[in-house]
C-alpha cells in the first residue's frame, strides 16, 4: 500500500501564533518509586538493529581481544553463522533500551544479578526489550526506595537472547511533574529457557594461531589471580557512546541536569556503568577470554564508585573454580571474579590493598573494614572455554 500526499509549500507561520503558556507541556520518562508496581510489564521503545559496522565498533572500542568478535573467518570456523555481536555489547544494548521506562529516574543502578546470554546475535537482527517489576522495598516517604526487575532481549524471531535481574534505587515522585506513562502490556512476559543453550560452536576445525597460549581452559587454577596490565583513561567520548547504545538518562550526557543533583552524585556526567564494565571485560580478555566460546553470564556485580571523564580504570581477575563440562571433552566452565579499579594500576591496587581487594564491598561493614576508594567495580562470570587442542 502506498500514498500520495499534496502539503503545497511550507510558509512561515510562528509570528502569527499566539504564544500561550498555559500550554506549555513538561514530557518526563522513567518511572519514580510510587509508579513501579511488582508485577508491572513494560515492552520498551525503539529497538535496536544490529549491524557488522556497530558490532566491530562496539568490540574494537571496548577493547575486546576475542577474535570471535572480531573476525567472522574465525567466527565461521568456529561453527558461527556469522559475526556475533560481543555479550557486552547485548547487555548494554538490553539494558539501555529499558532506561526510558524503568531506570530514568533511577538514583543508582545497585548490581547485576543472573545474567544469562542464551542465544548469539548476528547482524540484521534487530533487538527489542521487556522488563517486569518483581518487587519494591518501600523505606519509608521521606527514603529512597530499591525496586528490583527482571528485563529479557528478544529478538525478531521471539527468541529470548538475553535475561537478567538488576536493582535500582528510586525515589518517590513527591512534588515532580508526572511522568508520560507506558502502554499496558498485556501478553505473557517472555522468560527465556535457563537450564538449555543451543551452542553453534563446532571445535573441529578451529584454528589456533589466532588466540593467545595462555587462555586455554587448562591455563586457569582456582585461586589465580590475573593482574591485567593496561589501563584505559576514558574521557568525554564517554557521553556520545553512552546514547549510541541507547542509554536515555541524562545523569551521563547532561551536565546541565548532573551538576543540579544534590550530594556525592551532583558534578560532572557520570560515565555509564554498562561502559565502565565493558571497558574492564575488554582489558581482561586478552588475559582470560581469548578462546572462551560463550560468555555464560555474570551475577552479583556491583558499581561501588562512580568513574568520570579523565579517570583511567584498571583490572584484575581472579579463578574461582574450573569445571569440566560432561557432555565434551573439548570445553570446559571457568568462574572468575572481576574486579576494576581506577587511578591507580591493577599492579599497585593488589599491592596496596591485598586480600581486602577481593572482598565484596557491601559485605565490608558487617566485617569490620573500611570500603575501597580506588576499587569501583565487581562481579562473577562464567565462561566457556575451549581446551588446548592436542
Amino acid at each position: 500500500m502506498s500514498m500520495t500526499i499534496a502539503p503545497g509549500l511550507q510558509q512561515e507561520i510562528a509570528a502569527d501564533v499566539i504564544v500561550d503558556l498555559s500550554n506549555v507541556r513538561h514530557p518526563q520518562y522513567g518511572r519514580y518509586l510510587d509508579e513501579l508496581e511488582p508485577g508491572q510489564v513494560f515492552e520498551h521503545p525503539r529497538g535496536f538493529t544490529f549491524t557488522a559496522s556497530n558490532m566491530l565498533d562496539f568490540a574494537r572500542t571496548y577493547m575486546q581481544a576475542n577474535p570471535l568478535y572480531l573476525n567472522k573467518e574465525f567466527a565461521l570456523s568456529q561453527g558461527f553463522a556469522d559475526l556475533p555481536a560481543s555479550p557486552q555489547m547485548i547487555f548494554n544494548v538490553t539494558l539501555s533500551l529499558g532506561v526510558q521506562n524503568d531506570s530514568e529516574k533511577a538514583i543508582a543502578n545497585l548490581g547485576y544479578y543472573d545474567v544469562q546470554f542464551l542465544a548469539p546475535v548476528y547482524q540484521g537482527e534487530t533487538l527489542t526489550a521487556f522488563t517486569k517489576v518483581l518487587e519494591r522495598k518501600d523505606r519509608g516517604p521521606d527514603k529512597l526506595g530499591i525496586t528490583r526487575i527482571r528485563t529479557v532481549g528478544v529478538n525478531q524471531s521471539g527468541t529470548v537472547v538475553l535475561q537478567y535481574e538488576r536493582k535500582i534505587m528510586v525515589g518517590w515522585r513527591g512534588e515532580q511533574r508526572p511522568t508520560t506513562p507506558a502502554e499496558s502490556y498485556e501478553q505473557a512476559f517472555p522468560d527465556g529457557d535457563a537450564t538449555n543453550i543451543a551452542l553453534p560452536f563446532n571445535g573441529d576445525s578451529s584454528p589456533t594461531g589466532l588466540t593467545g597460549p595462555n587462555t586455554y581452559f587448562e591455563d586457569f587454577q582456582p585461586g589465580d589471580i590475573i593482574v591485567h596490565a593496561n589501563g584505559r583513561t576514558i574521557t568525554e567520548e564517554h557521553m556520545a557512546l553512552t546514547y549510541k547504545v541507547g542509554n536515555s538518562h541524562p545523569l551521563h550526557f547532561d551536565r546541565v541536569y548532573s551538576s543540579g543533583r544534590s550530594g556525592k552524585m551532583s558534578g560532572e556526567p557520570i560515565v555509564y556503568g554498562g561502559l565502565v564494565f565493558a571497558w574492564l571485560e575488554g582489558l581482561a580478555s586478552r588475559d582470560t577470554s581469548e578462546n572462551a566460546v560463550w560468555e555464560l553470564g555474570f551475577t552479583e556485580g556491583y558499581h561501588t564508585q562512580p568513574a568520570f571523564a579523565g579517570d583511567t580504570i584498571g583490572a584484575i581477575s581472579r579463578v574461582l573454580r574450573t569445571e569440566t563440562v560432561e557432555t565434551t571433552a573439548s570445553l570446559g566452565m571457568v568462574t572468575l571474579q572481576l574486579i576494576g579499579v581506577k587511578n591507580i594500576s591493577a599492579a599497585d591496587a593488589v599491592e596496596k590493598h591485598g586480600e581486602d581487594l577481593f572482598v565484596k564491598e557491601d559485605s565490608k561493614r558487617t566485617l569490620g573494614k573500611e570500603k575501597i576508594s580506588d576499587k569501583i567495580f565487581e562481579i562473577e562470570r562464567r565462561l566457556l572455554v575451549k581446551c588446548r587442542p592436542d
